[in-house]
């Protein structure tokens, strides 16, 4: 077997904590975190007091010229993700990144410039699609059993109060990139891209409302998919009573997961259409989390080969995000492949 990945953590807060730390702990013997480090230096030596990891450092710069990691976990506010991905590809590295992985299409591309460019890979947290329920539904749909997709509804309805806005880098657009769409929806959305990756136009409107905010706290949208399906979308942070839950009509059944941030098999429904069989059997039981996803990264990365979620691909989520504010913001719908370098939200989803 190879030797463990060496991995470096960039950020030491709640989500590196809670997410990563626990999923690289699930991972020894294929994955070693060797190096810490943060914006704040005191709260990088603690995390590594803590933790057990072995070195600190003031500055991402040092980690990787000592270090050397073969991965590197970011976990980082939002706006700092592409410069930082940036920076670890140019040292080699591979990035597993939070979501949102950058702010920009232009972002997005300086990030597949790099990758290409030096000798690692980028992969996106999107650990919704590393679910064995998602992955069996993906293979159901690319084999014609559920027959064409026809509608899909989208729903991420949580909330988020005074006390998590109280963050100073959330809410605001120059930081937090966006709100209930690109921080909160992501998920759900980027999980229905991957199921029907062919959309093609949407349209959309967005909302700050009860907050006192920079960006939305709900996003409504209509999409409609090259196929001629339709889809419709609805993130909010304003909902009490939370929940995710994704509905797919096809011809021959309907398919529907209701949740709120982590799914199992149990999470998921299929409802055959009358006379249809129930083709229904995910051959695993595999939850969508961190853990999950990246041990399916790290094996692909320790074997050499093409991890399965990567930058190149997660390009359409972005795209389709940005084209969600452009229409909101311009009230006019906005297609795939409409949005070239010369315009405005090319370099800012806000236009």
């Amino acid at each position: 077997m190879p030797d463990p990945l060496r991995a470096a953590l960039v950020g030491a807060g709640h989500i590196a904590r809670n997410a990563h730390l626990p999923a690289v702990h699930a991972l020894a013997g294929a994955v070693e975190l060797v190096a810490v480090t943060d914006a704040d230096a005191q709260r990088a030596a603690a995390f590594a007091a803590e933790h057990r990891v072995p070195r600190a450092y003031a500055d991402l710069s040092t980690l990787l010229d000592k270090e050397r990691p073969d991965l590197v976990l970011v976990a980082t506010p939002s706006a700092t993700h592409a410069a930082i991905t940036i920076q670890c590809l140019e040292a080699d590295a591979s990035v597993y990144c939070e979501k949102p992985l950058c702010a920009s299409l232009a972002e997005h591309d300086a990030i597949l410039a790099a990758e290409r460019a030096g000798g690692g890979w980028c992969v996106p947290v999107f650990q919704w699609r590393s679910g064995s329920a998602a992955r069996h539904l993906r293979d159901l749909l690319a084999a014609g059993t559920l027959g064409p997709p026809l509608l899909a509804l989208c729903h991420t309805l949580w909330y988020r109060g005074p006390d998590y806005y109280a963050v100073p880098w959330r809410g605001r657009r120059d930081t937090e990139i966006g709100g209930a769409t690109t921080t909160q929806g992501i998920h759900a959305i980027d999980l229905l891209l991957w199921l029907l990756p062919d959309w093609a136009e949407v349209t959309a409107g967005i909302a700050t409302l009860d907050r006192d905010l920079e960006t939305e706290t709900v996003s409504m949208a209509q999409v409609r998919f090259a196929s001629g399906a339709l889809a419709g979308l609805v993130s909010s942070v304003l909902s009490p009573a939370e929940r995710s839950s994704l509905r797919l009509d096809c011809r021959h059944a309907t398919v529907q997961l209701e949740h709120l941030y982590q799914y199992d098999n149990a999470d998921w429904t299929l409802t055959p259409a009358p006379g249809r069989p129930d083709p229904w059997a995910p051959p695993a039981d595999e939850p969508a989390s961190h853990t999950t996803h990246l041990a399916r990264t790290v094996a692909r990365l320790r074997d050499g080969s093409q991890p399965e979620d990567t930058a190149e691909d997660a390009r359409r989520t972005v795209e389709f995000l940005t084209a969600l504010y452009k229409s909101a913001l311009t009230g006019a719908p906005v297609s795939r492949g409409g949005i070239g370098p010369d315009d405005p939200f090319y370099r800012s989803m806000w236009g």
